[in-house]
Parts: C-alpha cells; structure tokens; sequence
C-alpha cells in the first residue's frame, strides 16, 4: 500500500525511544522507505544514535534540509494528546504539499479534510492518507462470527498503553512466516496500518462499533485463508482511560490465545497508578474471554527499552519465574520462544464447535442499529 514511498519522518521535537511511536515503527519495520527524520533537537545524529536501530538514517533539522534525500512522502510520525494537529506543524504539511510530497497521517484531524492541503494536493495531483479514517463498511456491530471461523486467532494486551503490542505481534508474524505457516497480521492503529498496509484504526472508531470492526477485518483473513490471525493490541485493560478499545478488541477478535506485553522499567502508568501484578493481569484477560470460550495468556513479549541485552535477559529470567511462562523481547532477540509456547498450547486447545445460527446482518444489527435504536 505504501512500499513505493520513499518517506521523511516528521518528529520535530519529540524523536526518542518512547515519544515518536509512528516514526520509530516506520524506522524498525520499513526502513528502507524511511530517507530521514525531520527534529531540530537532534539534527546531526542518526537513528541509531537516537533508537538504538535504524541504522544511518539521518535527523535533520528540516523538511527543505531533508529534500537533499529525494523523499517523496511526509510521514507524520508522532502523535500529540488527542491525536489533533498542532497549530504549529501546519507550515510542515503545506510545505510538503508545496514541495511536491504526498502526505501520511495517522492524527484524528482528518487532513485531507482541510480545504487548504486538500487544495495543493488536487494542484499538484498529490494524496493524503489519513491511516486513522474509517471506511464506512466497518462501521457495523459484533455479530460473534468467531465461532465459525477456521483461523486461530491471537491477540496482544499489555500492562499499560505503548508498551510494545505491535512490535511483539510482528516479530511473531516474521517467525510464523519463516516457518512457514500461514499468518496474517491485521493492524489496528496508524502506525500497524501503515507498515501492514491493511486493519482499521479501532481508536477512532465509534464505540458500538469496535469490536465489529475487527471482526469484519478478522472475516476477511479468514476467507483468504490465514491459519493464524495476528490482531495487533491497542490501549490496555487495566488502564483507566483507554480500557474501553481494549476490551473491544477482545471481544471483536475472542483470540485462542493472547500474548501480554510489559516493560520491566515501567512502574506505573502515565495516570500514576502502579502497572498491575503479572500472575493477575494474565487471570484477568484469561476470565473476561473465558467468559466466552477457553483462551490461554501463552507468554510475556518484552519491552526492555534502556536495559542492556544483558539486563534483558535477567528480567526476562525473572518475569518466566514469576509467571510460569516464556518472557522475551522478541524485536531483540526474536520471536521463537512465544512462538514455540504458542504452537504447543494451540495443537492441544480445544476449538469452538458452533452449529446455531448468528445474528442476522440485517434488521437490527444493520449499520450499527441495535435493538430498535440507533446507536450514537
């Protein structure tokens, strides 16, 4: 969807391990699209001075300095609180669009909403992908179509929000690939999007309409023919404001098997509470899908930004023993462990058998209309 483009990063700022989470997931996971990153504050270096990975990509200080790489897209690569456009990042855009660039988005404004960049674009026969809109056929409820699906599903969850979902799911998708099974991850934020090139962006999805909207995205795999579907975690169960979309991806994807993130470091959330005990974080998410059906938390993906591989290692070692289940930081040092616990726990789960008929896609669960009313 977006592997043509050769991209500069806009991070003005904000470039670091934990504050630029689109750019740094376009750096790890597509890096040879990525040509620089645009952050006066750390002009100069490279991505790896600044990450740890992305090899030689270069910070510069600004978009005309970055042209220098021939980039042909601008890829917005951070995410201010509320996901809205900052007053001051205006003169980026209408300086790309200006230069000849299309424009990626993973923001709530809608860019291409705005009648000015929407006006440059159409005069330079430019695009904007805004990564969060949502296209109107996800806009439906749950109809609980997973008890008929032939794929496996798997979900991640974590201890807090931005703790390594997505970066665990992919490592263990390129080991799933590598042995040869047939897996297919399905993105649910901007930046899974992007690198995936498919998903829905749940966080700016009415609510009435999350868990369907994955649903309807895990559907589509299963008819093409995915063995296993990776549906990428968002927000955190156990997290006062942002508990609602994780909860909706539960219960859109009802995974056969869950993987839960945590960093060893992290001793609260960005509300101050204290991240949640390991062995009850896993009976949690265990119980709100056993609900349903059996499911399994099969090990602990890790996110040991700061930690030497050493240190990693050691707190891994203390996680298994705490826990009773394999704990790695897969992007370091792959993703066989997890796969390996999920493989075994999956041979032996029980699959759901259901033969009673589902909810009609008509009459009141058309379009989101439930129960005669039409949700909000």
């Amino acid at each position: 969807m977006f592997s043509s483009q050769r991209m500069i990063i806009l991070a003005e700022g904000r470039f670091g391990p934990v504050s630029s989470k689109t750019a740094n997931g376009a750096i790890a996971f597509m890096t040879d699209r990525v040509v620089a990153v645009i952050d006066s504050r750390m002009a100069g270096k490279t991505a790896q001075e600044v990450l740890g990975y992305g090899g030689s990509i270069p910070v510069v200080g600004s978009l005309r300095e970055g042209l220098a790489f021939r980039p042909d897209a601008l890829l917005i690569g951070i995410a201010p609180a509320g996901g809205q456009l900052p007053a001051a990042w205006r003169r980026f855009v209408l300086e790309a669009l200006r230069g000849g660039l299309h424009v990626l988005s993973g923001l709530h404004t809608m860019l291409a909403d705005d009648p000015e960049f929407a006006a440059l674009a159409a005069s330079g026969g430019l695009t904007i992908t805004d990564l969060r809109r949502i296209p109107q056929e996800s806009k439906v409820v749950s109809r609980g179509t997973w008890r008929l699906r032939s794929a496996r599903t798997v979900l991640t969850v974590g201890t807090d929000c931005k703790i390594g979902k997505m970066t665990t799911l992919l490592a263990v998708d390129a080991e799933l690939r590598r042995r040869g099974r047939r897996s297919a991850f399905i993105g649910t934020g901007q930046t899974g999007i992007l690198i995936a090139g498919n998903g829905v962006s749940v966080d700016a999805v009415v609510g009435d309409y999350i868990a369907g909207s994955i649903e309807r995205e895990i559907d589509r795999a299963d008819r093409a023919g995915a063995e296993l579907i990776l549906v990428e975690g968002q927000g955190a169960l156990t997290h006062q404001g942002y508990s609602s979309v994780t909860l909706g991806l539960m219960h859109g994807t009802m995974p056969d098997a869950m993987i839960l993130n945590h960093q060893p470091t992290r001793l609260s959330d960005d509300y101050g509470f204290p991240l949640p005990d390991l062995r009850r974080t896993v009976r949690l998410h265990e119980e709100v899908i056993g609900i349903f059906r059996p499911t399994k938390v099969v090990g602990i993906g890790l996110n040991s930004v700061g930690l030497t591989d050493a240190e990693s290692r050691d707190a891994a070692r203390r996680i298994e023993d705490e826990t009773g289940l394999p704990a790695i930081d897969a992007f370091r040092f792959g993703a066989g462990p997890l796969v390996n616990a999920l493989e075994s726990y999956l041979a032996s789960a029980p699959r759901v058998s259901y033969t009673g008929p589902l909810p009609s896609p008509s009459g009141p669960w058309d379009r989101g209309v439930h129960a005669g009313k039409e949700s909000a």
